[in-house]
């Protein structure tokens, strides 16, 4: 279902439209739970770059997405980038959100 979501999305809408980019990190995330750790990356990094271009570097999607990979880069093992992605989420969420925010603590834990 999430596919064909992320098909349908990119054919109506458009292949960076922040819709078609929900529905690309939650196939991400399915993957991800699915334990399709490469597929999953691949995806992660796909909405990041996307949103980084259309939504900017500090939009709440863009930081979600830079969460998603830094989880699924620690489930691969590769924690030395994980850590780089977490800490990049964390530092930005410190100067948009503070750092009493919920999703700011999110991090913190992530990290």
């Amino acid at each position: 279902m999430y596919r064909r979501a992320l098909d349908t999305r990119e054919k109506l809408l458009r292949p960076e439209h922040p819709k078609t980019l929900v529905s690309v990190s939650d196939f991400g995330n399915l993957l991800n739970n699915q334990g399709k750790y490469e597929e999953a990356e691949a995806m992660h990094r796909r909405a990041l770059e996307a949103r980084e271009r259309v939504l900017g570097c500090e939009h709440p999607d863009t930081l979600i997405s830079i969460n998603n990979l830094g989880s699924v880069l620690d489930k691969q093992g590769k924690y030395e980038e994980a850590e780089a992605m977490h800490r990049r989420a964390l530092e930005a969420k410190e100067k948009v959100l503070r750092c009493e925010h919920s999703k700011t603590v999110t991090s913190l834990d992530a990290l």
